[in-house]
């Protein structure tokens, strides 16, 4: 049950002394608690070990990047002033003066180096951006280089926007210079305790009960003017009951929802005192299958894996009536889409196209592959990380049922569900995959390519080969020639698509819900960014 919270806006006054100091009338500055709640937890404070929106989130209010994204997701300046391309393959960033982190240390090139350095570990979800980012090297105190071995880089700013930046020598007074092993559940400090540049420093850290972020009054940003609202304490609550969250909004107890129930959405929009922000997750949610065990782990099928066999995966593919999902389980709040791309700017309508529904066509495909009588799987699924997750699931569970393929979801928390991935402990899962980039490497070289240990394939939990995609990423990695490079992504994407890899389902569709005093800025990665926000 979820208790009422009560948090009270703080007001600054300057003093009458000070007013008759500066020769101008006293005035008051009003100070605001952001109250801000989502269904569930980051994962960890460490910024290199888990790469979750919400993690990535909130970890970005403390650590900042050499990168920021603005309002509309395009890149400005932040701990690096200006960069400049020396040759090809080098790129060359002037550090921004006089920053320091919340404990007063200043941030230099050493900093960045080890950052990055850092982020390549193998502990790091994050490695494949830092790999890609090149081999950082300090030139001076304030100025960095990275050079990129294996060739050029066409996107070389949209990866290093993506490594948040920590102190050096925090991080080795306390045992911290690499990431925190997230699967093994390893407790080190930066699993609750941060030290960054960023516009908030953290105050507390309560898993599964409560963040709580404070302004950081030494912020460069500040000055700079990307300081636009007045939220100067920010409370993060996981409420993982929808309709505890959704009354905790309307009742005043929270200010900020970034993930409204579907179901609750037009109420929400009639409701006095809520306001409703629309916009499209820039993120597809999809579905992947183990594609490399030669006997499945969760499955009554012994000595054999038919999800090895594409027409076993095209047969589940057929069997899914989108329509029916977008309509009935989350209330038009979905754009379904055939391509496993997060955004449509790189698409194509051959790629986006979907197999139909076709439930007939699916019994055949299992009657062809020898499994006529269909066979028993798992469907593993997160209850708390994507809108409506677990509903889905079952909608698929009993669209597949009814084709012969007999499926049981198992449902958890997303603390225990992307550990489990990370050990390949799966036999079929749902997975979504976006954020602030719309290029499509940043699904195509970490989700669909093959797994090689050194970032690439990371998250391709199904643990298939296709070679195909795996060629043409080798020369989307370096190609400076966009038009190419445009052709060989919707080339890698069809190929995938040949194979049906993934079953992608739809874009998500996620309108935020605000109290009518409280002015937030939606952005397509659905971050939440305070100091943007202001409260009445």
């Amino acid at each position: 049950m979820y208790s009422r919270i009560q948090f009270a806006s703080r007001r600054l006054l300057v003093g009458a002394a000070v007013a008759v100091a500066l020769g101008v009338s006293a005035m008051t500055v009003d100070a605001a608690t952001l109250r801000w709640a989502g269904r569930g937890d980051m994962q960890t404070t460490d910024p290199h070990s888990q790469n979750e929106n919400l993690t990535n989130n909130i970890n970005s209010l403390v650590y900042e990047f050499l990168l920021v994204r603005d309002k509309t997701l395009g890149l400005q300046p932040a701990l690096a002033e200006s960069w400049t391309q020396t040759s090809p393959t080098t790129w060359r960033f002037k550090l921004r003066p006089g920053v320091k982190f919340h404990d007063g240390t200043p941030f230099t090139a050493d900093d960045v180096v080890f950052s990055f350095e850092r982020a390549r570990s193998d502990t790091s979800q994050l490695r494949v951006y830092a790999n890609a980012s090149g081999i950082p090297k300090k030139i001076d105190d304030l100025t960095v280089e990275f050079t990129n071995t294996s060739g050029p880089n066409p996107i070389e700013l949209e990866h290093i926007a993506t490594i948040n930046i920590m102190s050096k020598a925090w991080s080795e007074k306390n045992r911290a210079t690499k990431p925190q092993n997230f699967t093994q559940k390893e407790e080190m400090i930066t699993a609750r305790q941060a030290n960054g540049t960023g516009p908030y420093s953290l105050k507390a850290r309560e898993p599964d009960v409560k963040t709580v972020l404070v302004k950081n009054p030494n912020w460069w940003g500040i000055k700079a003017g990307r300081w636009e609202g007045n939220a100067d304490e920010v409370i993060y609550t996981p409420i993982v009951s929808d309709a505890t969250r959704v009354a905790a909004l309307i009742s005043g107890e929270v200010d900020l929802v970034n993930d409204p129930p579907p179901q609750d959405v037009p109420r929400l929009a009639q409701t006095p005192g809520i306001r409703i922000l629309e916009g499209t997750e820039n993120r597809i949610v999809f579905i992947g299958m183990d594609q490399f065990r030669d006997e499945l782990l969760y499955s009554n099928v012994k000595g054999k894996n038919p999800l090895k066999d594409k027409r076993v995966r095209e047969a589940l593919y057929y069997a899914i009536d989108i329509e029916a999902i977008k309509k009935n389980t989350m209330r038009g709040l979905a754009n379904p889409s055939g391509a496993m791309l997060p955004s449509p700017l790189q698409t194509s309508p051959e790629i986006e196209k979907r197999l139909p529904y076709d439930k007939e066509r699916a019994k055949k495909l299992l009657a062809d592959a020898g499994y006529p009588n269909g066979f028993e799987i798992t469907l593993d699924c997160p209850n708390n990380r994507y809108i409506n997750d677990e509903k889905i699931c079952q909608a698929l569970a009993a669209m597949w049922s009814q084709v012969g393929v007999a499926t049981k979801v198992n449902a958890m928390p997303r603390a225990v569900y992307f550990p489990k991935l990370e050990k390949n402990d799966t036999s079929m899962y749902m997975l979504g995959w976006g954020g602030a980039t719309t290029d499509a490497i940043f699904i195509l070289q970490p989700v669909l390519s093959t797994k090689n240990g050194k970032g690439d394939g990371d998250y391709n939990y199904g643990r298939y080969t296709n070679a195909k995609l795996d060629d043409l990423l080798a020369q989307i990695k370096v190609n400076m020639n966009a038009d190419q490079r445009l052709k060989d992504i919707h080339a890698a994407l069809l190929a995938h698509n040949a194979e049906t890899n993934h079953i992608p389902l739809h874009r998500q569709v996620i309108p935020w819900a605000e109290r009518a005093n409280v002015s937030a800025v939606h952005r397509a990665d659905n971050q939440v960014m305070p100091y943007w926000v202001t409260i009445k």
